[in-house]
């Protein structure tokens, strides 16, 4: 789906490799032990099957990466801000996994996929008119903010302003060239950003941000972006994160819909957790979930974070609860 920078494995600027894939700790949490706790009990096997199902962090191990606009702070004018909160207003989650599932499986390109979204939700209604002049929305090197960007686009040009979507690279490459006014928008994570700014003013190892509560992530990012001349819009509802899927015949079939009952159910030597290979030891991981959730997994099956080797081991029942992104359009509702 695309290389982003996961808050889970490490610094993002370091969404992977800025793209890179962070899969599964905070920054500064490389060094974390994993936790050398037996699983007991029987466990739950894997149980092969076509459609994915996130289970539910009822506990908020995972951090608040709600996408949000960031705009350089020149241009943010009630009127453009205005225009890109009509796209929060209009995501969430499901829509999101909607957004990718028409780019990364049924191969549209993101400018249609954007401008069907639009036009299916009334994005372009009640827009009110800017000052005008030219904005360059920037993109990260992945399908889901190109088809981000393409939404503020659409929203920008209905408020009257001559709009360009230039896909810039990784974050380290798309953050100073927003400060600097390169490029004026582009869309964002909220925990995310917050340890991207936050590492890059304080290093690497300094304490986190972020948090599982949106409006103390949004507060420590807004924060840290009137020092960057950056400006932060309204959140939106969906989230783009790590998350544990299984598959809709192993949720039925061992009644399970959130990361508790996993732990109380399935704790025990069948159950196969699979992942990226630093996984037992991030805190957004399994050394989250057995600190947590007190879940512990039989085994570990090191594939790779949130992607093709790790969802494919689920649908062929060779694991049974493995890390994915939250907004994969594999976890469309078949």
């Amino acid at each position: 789906m695309r290389a982003r920078t996961r808050l889970a494995i490490g610094a993002i600027g370091a969404l992977a490799a800025a793209g890179v894939l962070t899969g599964c700790g905070e920054a500064g949490s490389s060094g974390t032990e994993a936790p050398q706790q037996a699983a007991s009990g029987a466990g739950c096997a894997p149980v092969a099957g076509d459609q994915l199902v996130v289970l539910a962090d009822d506990k908020k191990l995972q951090n608040t990466d709600n996408i949000l606009p960031a705009v350089n702070a020149k241009v943010a004018k009630p009127e453009l801000l205005a225009a890109l909160d009509k796209v929060s207003a209009a995501l969430d989650t499901p829509k999101l996994i909607g957004l990718n599932k028409a780019v990364d499986v049924d191969r549209k390109t993101s400018k249609v996929a954007a401008e069907e979204f639009a036009a299916a939700n009334n994005l372009t209604q009640g827009v009110a008119k800017g000052p005008g002049g030219t904005i360059v929305v920037g993109a990260g090197n992945f399908t889901e903010s190109q088809t981000l960007a393409e939404l503020y686009r659409i929203t920008l040009t209905a408020a009257g302003y001559q709009v360009k979507v230039q896909q810039i690279g990784n974050r380290e490459l798309y953050e100073p060239a927003l400060e600097k006014g390169e490029i004026q928008v582009v869309p964002e994570y909220a925990a995310t950003m917050a340890e991207f700014l936050n590492t890059k003013t304080n290093g690497k190892d300094a304490p986190a941000v972020s948090s599982p509560e949106l409006e103390k992530t949004v507060a420590a990012l807004k924060a840290a972006g009137e020092k960057a001349g950056i400006v932060f819009g309204t959140p939106s509802a969906a989230q783009d994160q790590n998350a544990f899927a299984v598959t809709k015949a192993f949720a039925d079939k061992y009644g399970v819909s959130t990361l508790s009952e996993l732990a109380a159910k399935c704790s025990g030597s069948a159950t196969v957790l699979a992942g990226p290979p630093e996984c037992p030891q991030r805190p957004k991981c399994q050394a989250g979930l057995v600190q947590v959730y007190d879940f512990k997994a039989g085994s570990f099956s090191s594939l790779d974070a949130g992607g093709p080797q790790t969802k494919n081991a689920l649908k062929t029942g060779s694991a049974s609860v493995g890390l994915v992104l939250s907004s994969d359009g594999a976890l469309a509702a078949s």
